[in-house]
This record gives C-alpha cells, structure tokens and sequence, in this order.
C-alpha cells in the first residue's frame, strides 16, 4: 500500500453548495478506474456564506482522504487555490475548479498523458458553452499575452487546470510570490509538457464569482509578471510623439512663415494635442503604477491566506 504512487486533486470554493456533492461523486468515479493509485482531495474553502461548508465537512468525515481547508477571510480565488495547491503530497496533483466547468471525468485523460511520461499536462478550452463573447475575450488575452510574454511557452486557452507531476511541484515551492499568476509559471518553469483539449461546459448551478475587477486584476497580474513590454512602449511612445510633434512644429512655423499674413493658428489643434497627450500620459502612469503595485505586494510578502481550520490532514 505505501509503494503505491497517490493522486491529489486540488479545488477551492466559495459559496458553491449546488455542486460540491456532484463534483465530489464525480471525481471519485473517475478515480475508481485506477486503483492502482491512492488519492487526496483538498479543497479550500474561501470563507462561504453559504452551506458549501457544512457539506464539506459532511464529506470529510465519510471520506479521510478527503480533506478541507477552511480559510480566515476571503482571499480571492488565486490566493486561496494556490496555497491548497502547494499543500498537495501527491506524485500527480490535479488543480481544478469544483464548479463542475473543469469536468473531473478529463481526470483520466491527464492521468493517462502523466502515465506516458509527460510532467505536465495542460487542459485546454477549445470552446466554451458559456458566454461567447466572454470566451472570445479571453482568446484575445491570451493571444496578446503570447505576443507580449518574455517566455514563448506561454499557453494559450489554459486556465490552470491540469495534471503536474511532483517534480514540477517541487520547483514551483522555490518561488515566493504572495499574489502568484500560476499560468505563467507553467510556461517559465518548463518540464515536458502535453495539452488536452476540452469543450467547457455551462455553469449547473450558481454564479460565477468573477466579476469584470477580478479578470481584470488577473490579466494585468499576468502582463506585470511575464512581460517588461509596456514600460518599453511607455519610453518608445514618448519618442515617438515628441519626434512627431517637432515635425509639426517645424511644419507649422514654415507655413506661417511663407503665409504670414493669411495664415492663423486655431484653436482646435492646441486643444486636441492638449488631450490627446494628456491621455497617453495617463495610460502610461497608469501601467507604470501597475508595475510599482506589483513591487509594493512584493515587498509586503504577506501569506497567501489565513487558514481558520484543517479537516483530515
């Protein structure tokens, strides 16, 4: 029994009442299909308000492999999923959503590509039943996320859900960052890697907790933290408009110099000039102050959550 190699599945939760039981009963009957293998799974609960603790506590006493971390306060789906991650003891730790949008059935897929020798396997939507505009946006994303990156491994359509080998998490316990953007650090850290594609389902029940704040707060933690090319455009920008605008001037004093007397200066491209810098000012302050946020979280080095209380470990 201690020779066998074990499987963690890894999920965080707020307020999802409506599927924690059918995820549950779903993901060990997946796990039912290899034996061979002992498992784990961890959820953490991001400070519920609804009865999805009470149903988790249900669930650990009926299983001790099945085991919960209750957090303190709500520290958001990043923090909270990635401090239930690191606590994983398996050979194979799959990190997941139990909102039943990652179906646990692609469990066997991931565990089948890990079985061939590949340390990482990356689940990828290759559609989504959900909002179309939504899914198309986040195509977008990460197309220009690609594009932009430092790494060229970047991937796309990938959410984090997926199977990661113990070699893979061992590495990934050598980087301390408080608001971490693990996708990023997938591509970083390498190890041989392989995709499955998926078709995301809809919602079964509930809402999701991401709101447009929350996408936004993960894009712009992903540009922050895999790409210096902002801050590079801000600089080239800046030369850009000055060399344009000094032909402009030198255009401009030309042709009042060869129409003194007919030609006038309005009003209109002093104060369209006015705004169109101010504007590409802002922009730039503003992804400027994106990079110094990002440093002062660093600096700060807070934990990733506060737990209130373990079941089952």
């Amino acid at each position: 029994m201690n020779g066998q190699k074990k499987i963690s599945i890894v999920s965080g939760c707020y307020n999802e009442e409506g599927n924690l039981q059918e995820f549950y009963d779903r993901v060990l009957a997946v796990l039912a299909r290899f034996p061979h293998y002992r498992y784990e799974i961890i959820i953490a609960d991001n400070c519920s308000t609804d009865g999805s603790r009470d149903i988790l506590r249900r669930l650990a006493v009926s299983d001790k492999n099945f085991k919960v971390i209750l957090n303190a306060n709500n520290f958001g789906p990043v923090r909270s999923g990635y401090n239930a991650f690191l606590q994983a003891s398996g050979d194979a730790v799959v990190l997941m959503s139990s909102d039943l949008q990652d179906p646990p059935e692609l469990i066997a897929d991931l565990i089948g590509k890990w079985e061939d020798g590949y340390q990482v396997v990356a689940a990828v939507k290759k559609w989504s039943q959900g909002n179309p505009r939504t899914f198309l946006t986040s195509r977008f994303y990460y197309w220009l996320l690609a594009k932009l990156s430092d790494s060229d491994q970047i991937v796309r359509n990938f959410t984090g859900f997926g199977l990661y080998d113990r070699k893979f998490m061992n590495a990934l316990k050598l980087y301390k960052d408080p608001v971490p953007y693990f996708r990023g650090f997938v591509s970083e850290i390498g190890f041989r890697r392989a995709e499955v594609e998926f078709l995301q389902p809809m919602r079964k029940h509930g809402r999701s907790k991401h709101n447009f704040f929350t996408l936004y707060d993960i894009a712009m933690t992903g540009f922050v933290n895999h790409s210096k090319l902002p801050l590079r455009l801000a600089t080239f920008s800046g030369f850009c408009l000055a060399g344009g605008s000094l032909l402009v001037a030198l255009a401009y004093f030309i042709y009042k110099l060869l129409r003194w007397d007919t030609f006038s200066l309005g009003l209109a491209p002093l104060v369209i000039g006015m705004f169109f810098f101010s504007a590409v000012q802002l922009i730039f302050i503003g992804i400027i102050g994106e990079y110094i946020g990002a440093i002062l979280t660093q600096v700060k080095n807070h934990p990733l959550a506060i737990e209130d209380e373990r079941i089952n470990f």
